[in-house]
């Protein structure tokens, strides 16, 4: 749908609302509450932002990795299998740049401002 707003800018302004008019104004349990529920919120719209993106990129590393196609779970699932059975490890080539790649894009959804993943960032030359 090409409708405004989008998905991700109504997630953002509800969770605008419970973080700016809803948990300043109540106390206890229930603003909380409402911090929790906006900071799910935020998440998800960081999610919706960004996962066709990354989801493409995660796909294609794999596919270099695994030397075949299929769908992103399957494929992940047969990288697990691989590095559970020993068949490959981080001595090959690509693997420890499709995980950092991977944990960094989960960071990005998850926790934006958590101090390692911005670090991880900083070194990596990215802002």
């Amino acid at each position: 749908m090409q409708d405004r707003p989008t998905p991700a800018e109504l997630i953002g302004a509800v969770a605008a609302f419970l973080k700016n008019v809803v948990a300043p104004e109540t106390q206890g349990a229930l603003s909380f509450n409402a911090r929790v529920a906006a900071n799910a919120l935020e998440m998800m719209k960081r999610e919706l932002e960004t996962a066709p993106a990354e989801d493409a990129a995660e796909l294609e590393r794999l596919r270099a990795l695994l030397g075949r196609d299929g769908a992103l779970f399957d494929l992940n699932v047969e990288l697990s299998r691989r590095i559970e059975a020993g068949e490959i490890d981080l001595s090959t080539p690509g693997l420890k740049d499709h995980l950092w790649a991977t944990t960094l894009a989960k960071l990005a959804v998850d926790q934006p401002t958590y101090g390692g993943y911005r670090a991880a960032l900083a070194g990596r030359g990215q802002p």
